[in-house]
């Protein structure tokens, strides 16, 4: 569930987010990296009750599943995976709801964009 966020609230959650959005492109790497091999396995599973390809990325979905779970707990919004974009719904003291933006890499949050904007409208926030 998306939630308001205080600067200091949204940065506080840095780490937890950070561990989760790891999890969760770790997991997602494995599944693309196999998806070539998923069509025959999943065939196969049809006619054998299964086999430990599949078992293993039944986990590999779990494991996005879990971290994508965690990160709805907290209460951001994922906008992209790979880059690992997250943002925070804030309210500037003028009323108007705004997203602190956070990309992977970044120590703090240091920018915000509107909510119809997107990374591409991204501000530093002053």
């Amino acid at each position: 569930m998306t939630r308001l966020f205080t600067l200091d609230e949204a940065n506080a959650q840095l780490p937890r987010v950070q561990a989760l959005l790891t999890e969760l492109q770790e997991a997602r790497r494995i599944i693309l990296t196999a998806r070539p091999d998923l069509e025959p396995v999943l065939r196969k599973a049809g006619t054998n009750g299964g086999s430990r390809r599949a078992g293993e990325m039944l986990a590999e979905f779990t494991r996005v599943e879990l971290a994508l779970a965690g990160l709805r707990a907290i209460g951001c919004v994922v906008k992209d995976v790979d880059p690992g974009l997250i943002d925070f719904l804030h309210r500037f003291p003028d009323g108007r709801e705004v997203y602190l933006c956070w990309r992977q890499g970044e120590e703090r949050i240091e920018f915000w964009h509107e909510v119809q904007a997107g990374f591409a409208g991204r501000r530093r926030l002053v």
